[in-house]
Order: structure tokens, then sequence, then C-alpha cells
């Protein structure tokens, strides 16, 4: 007899077929086969000691401070751990529960619904003369070549923005963001560049979006996060995707002092109120892309914890986009300029694919298409 350890697999039902297990005990042991982690917070003491009681008659169980049982204390924290198919049980139980339980259930079953979408990359194209990135600034012409060569290396999404949006920066006039963006975006249409990708306009400016979707274009990157509803209406018409990013502030005042009461949850209480108001206007969940803001008006420790925690966000049904390419929390954790971060930044991404993200976007787009198919090949590696 030999054993060995495996990995959790990514298609867990597959590896059990392929083991030759029954179709019916494939899908039971499934669900056994990853545990997952919730914390908690503010429940009640009555709750808890239902929770408690209920996980443990599940499979499940939930840890819980000292003097939880004899009610020390009105509220308390706490962790629940279980396999999806013991937490789907749980779930079920808190149904008739008291005590905000039932709530507590519907959460649940949002979290272990299954979704997964393939890794894609966008690519980077700004048209001004001030992004952070000086590899990122483009005009005219070679904003067209970029926008080729990059689509050639692996780029299945291209992002054009003529404004940028780094810490301090200051906005610009509609005029001038259009009079720098127009040129590019009429190459594009002129030569269907469409058809080679989707592409993304960077903008919160009504008219200039309006512009790219007449274009062709086919998302609208929304760094306000839908702040303005014309733009998710814009969306709605021309039947295109929309990314809701977090921003605490604007992009002059965003780093001035950024402070949370819990990061995850606060910007998971911004994502429920905008995925509510963009269905409010005819957008469909499934055309929504949440981005959690990362160096937008976040500290490091906000923008670790929000990598750290990314597969929470999934549970919105939604895909989630990832952007910290070459941004400035590498250079706080190693001292660093902005033209040698590459290596960081791959690390941040394929840990964000890991946890859950599908859009990369990046300024390097041969690096990270070589980086996400070794990623991918060691995902879908053989365990058995």
């Amino acid at each position: 007899m030999k054993i060995y350890r495996i990995d959790t697999p990514r298609e867990k039902k597959e590896v059990l077929d392929r083991l030759g297990c029954d179709e019916t005990g494939s899908e039971i042991m499934a669900r056994k086969m990853e545990t997952h982690l919730f914390v908690i917070r503010d429940l009640k003491a009555g709750a808890a000691n239902i929770l408690k009681q209920d996980a443990l008659a599940s499979g499940a169980d939930l840890a819980l401070p000292a003097g939880a049982v004899v009610c020390r204390q009105e509220r308390f924290d706490a962790v629940l751990m279980g396999t999806k198919r013991e937490l789907q049980a749980l779930a079920r139980r808190e149904k008739i529960q008291p005590f905000g339980l039932r709530e507590l259930s519907v959460k649940l079953e949002e979290f272990l619904k299954e979704r997964r979408y393939e890794p894609r990359i966008m690519g980077v194209v700004n048209a001004n003369d001030d992004s952070f990135y000086p590899g990122s600034r483009y005009r005219e012409s070679a904003a067209v070549e970029a926008i080729g060569r990059m689509i050639e290396e692996g780029a299945r999404i291209v992002d054009i923005g003529g404004v940028s949006s780094r810490p301090g920066s200051e906005p610009v006039s509609a005029e001038e963001e259009m009079a720098r963006l127009k040129p590019i975006l009429d190459t594009i249409r002129s030569e269907s560049l469409a058809k080679e990708a989707d592409f993304s306009i960077d903008s919160y400016t009504p008219e200039v979006v309006a512009y790219a979707l007449a274009c062709g274009f086919s998302i609208v990157n929304d760094i306000t996060g839908l702040r303005n509803e014309t733009l998710g209406k814009l969306a709605g018409d021309h039947g295109a995707k929309m990314v809701l990013m977090h921003m605490q502030g604007t992009p002059r005042t965003m780093q001035q002092n950024p402070s949370y009461d819990h990061v995850v949850l606060d910007v998971d209480r911004f994502f429920e109120e905008r995925i509510g108001r963009a269905e409010r206007i005819g957008l469909a969940r499934e055309d929504l892309i949440l981005d959690v803001g990362i160096g937008f008006g976040k500290r490091l420790e906000h923008n670790l914890a929000l990598l750290k925690n990314m597969r929470h966000f999934t549970r919105f049904g939604c895909e989630i986009l990832i952007g910290a390419s070459r941004k400035s929390m590498i250079d706080k954790i190693v001292p660093t300029p902005v033209h040698e971060r590459l290596p960081g930044t791959l690390a941040i991404h394929l840990e964000a694919l890991r946890r859950g993200a599908s859009i990369v976007r990046c300024h390097d787009v041969k690096e990270h298409r070589q980086a996400i198919a070794v990623y991918e090949a060691i995902e879908k590696g053989e365990v058995l």
C-alpha cells in the first residue's frame, strides 16, 4: 500500500468519476472535498448557541469565544467551518431559526454556489502623458500599434483611457479627454479591430463612453462604480458589460488618509448597493464585472486584506477583475521603482486568479500570458 497527498482538484467530480465512483456517489463526495471558513461578526448570544448546535448536527462546527455558552455577553464573533455538503445542510436548518439566522442561511447559500470563469488578460493603453507607468502611454498611431501587439500577445480585452487616475491626479474636461481618444477610437472603428478583441473604455464621462460604444466597444470600465447612472444606461442600450470599481473618494483625494470599519465588509456593502442600482436601471447581473479597486483609496493593509479575501466577492455571481499592475503597494512591500515591479505584479495577479478573479488588467501582456498559461497547466494537472 502507498499513500500520497493531493491538492484539492479544480474539477472535483471529474476526479471522482475517473476513480470509478458511481454517479450519485460522485455528486455527494464532491461536496465533501473542500472545507469553507466564514467569519460571522456580531452574532447574538442566542443565535450563537443555536448555530453551534445546528452546525455540529450538520457535521460542521462553529468556533466561539469562551463564555458564549453561558451568554457572558450579548454578541460574539465566530468562525464557521465545514464542507460544502455540511454547510448546505446547515443552511437548510437555519431557514426556520430566529435571531437573524434565516438571513444568514441565504448568505451561506450565495457563498456556496459554484462560479468559475475562464481567465482573460486585459491590456492597458493610456492616451495621456501623465499615467503613473510611462510604458502604458501611447498616442494615436503608437496606440493603435500597441493595441495590435497586445492582441497578438494574448490580450482578450484592451482597456483604453485618456485620463490618469493615479493618486493626486486632476480631472480634465470632456473636450480634452475626447480629443485624446477620438483618433484611436476612430481607427478601431474604421479597421474593425473590435472583431479581434473586446474593447473597454476606461472613462466616466458620458460623451466619451457613448462615442466609444458607437465605435464597437463592449465594456464600460467605470472607476466611480456607477456614481452616474447615465453610464449604466448607455451600457445597457449598447448591450455592453460594465465594470463596477470601488474607490474611496476621487483620484485627487483617495489617498488622503483612507480608512474603513472593515475593508472587506465595507467594499461588499458598496457592491451590494451598486449592483442593486445597476439592476434597477436594466443591467443584468451577468453583464457586471466587479473590481475591488486596488490602490484606489486604500492603504497597503487594505489592499492585502482584499487580495487575501478575494473569493468573498464571488458571492455576487459576477466576474471579478484584478488590476494591481506595477502599483505602489509592491513598492511598500519591497522598495522598487515602477519599471521593476513586474515580478510583484505577477505574484499578485496569479494569487488573485487562485482566489476567484478571472480578468487581469495589466501593462505586460506577453509576460502575463506565459505566467497564466503555466498557472492554468498546474491547476489542470492530474492529481491521481
